[in-house]
């Protein structure tokens, strides 16, 4: 019987950085209800039962094969009595290259429709041990996202444009509605109404909160100086940046600081 070859080439791609910290598999309904700041992003694939996720104190239902992502810097805590589930923590580079190209983002998490994955997902985590889980916890990964549909973006999809600007450059402390107005060459109300139309806040407002994100994620990473932090966010005013992680995080980063170093102790 004759057969023809199937050929697919693999476009050359630039090597960047991804990195996993964990393969878990949380069934705890008492470690799950507890908040707490998601320092790295999270895909998760539930297992079994119902709930809510939130993140950042908004609310997400979940049931068994869904896959939702959190993101780094989200407040994350479960609302559930039954709810199992697997996750995988994640960061890199690679990570925010894959979320572009898979249209991953804040208002677009969930994806419903994965329960052919569960028993893979299954069988990799109980066969993973201290000498193999870099490399499962990867493959799997990897091929999470390989199950996605391909999401190519219209070129009229301003607000997703403008999501993935933020996230490459929030540490710019130009950054703002206008700046982009004027490099993209928008008229900045309609950049500002496109986006608020999706995302259902103000570019202003997203960025701001972005940032105090990543400020969250220096202070759990050791940065204690409130002044570098704040830099490293994109505030020239560490004063105006303190006023701001307080509307946000309800401390000022002095306190958030502080009850951090308690806590280690």
């Amino acid at each position: 019987m004759k057969q023809n070859n199937v050929c697919k080439f693999i476009a050359p791609a630039v090597a960047l950085e991804l990195k996993t910290n964990n393969f878990i598999f949380e069934h705890d309904p008492h470690v799950q209800a507890k908040e707490h700041i998601v320092c790295t992003h999270r895909i998760y694939l539930i297992f079994a039962g119902k709930g809510t996720f939130y993140f950042d104190r908004e609310p997400t239902a979940v049931s068994a094969g869904k896959m939702v992502f959190g993101f780094a810097g989200e407040s994350f805590r479960v609302q559930s009595d039954d709810l199992e589930y697997f996750y995988i923590s994640f960061e890199g580079q690679r990570a925010q290259e894959l979320f572009r190209r898979f249209g991953v983002t804040t208002f677009n998490r969930v994806f419903a429709g994965h329960e052919g994955l569960l028993p893979f997902w299954q069988e990799n985590i109980s066969r993973a041990t201290a000498e193999n889980i870099d490399l499962i916890s990867e493959s799997v990964l990897m091929y999470a996202f390989s199950r996605l549909n391909c999401v190519r973006e219209p070129a009229g999809n301003v607000a997703f444009m403008m999501t993935t600007y933020a996230e490459e450059n929030y540490a710019d402390s130009e950054l703002s509605l206008r700046a982009l107005a004027e490099e993209w060459g928008y008229n900045a109300k309609y950049l500002s109404d496109c986006f608020k139309k999706k995302v259902g806040i103000g570019f202003s407002r997203y960025l701001k909160t972005l940032r105090i994100k990543h400020a969250v994620i220096y202070m759990e990473q050791g940065v204690e100086s409130v002044k570098n932090v704040a830099l490293l966010c994109g505030f020239q005013d560490p004063l105006y940046f303190s006023k701001v992680f307080r509307e946000i995080i309800g401390l000022s980063p002095r306190e958030y600081i502080t009850r951090r170093s308690v806590q280690e102790e």
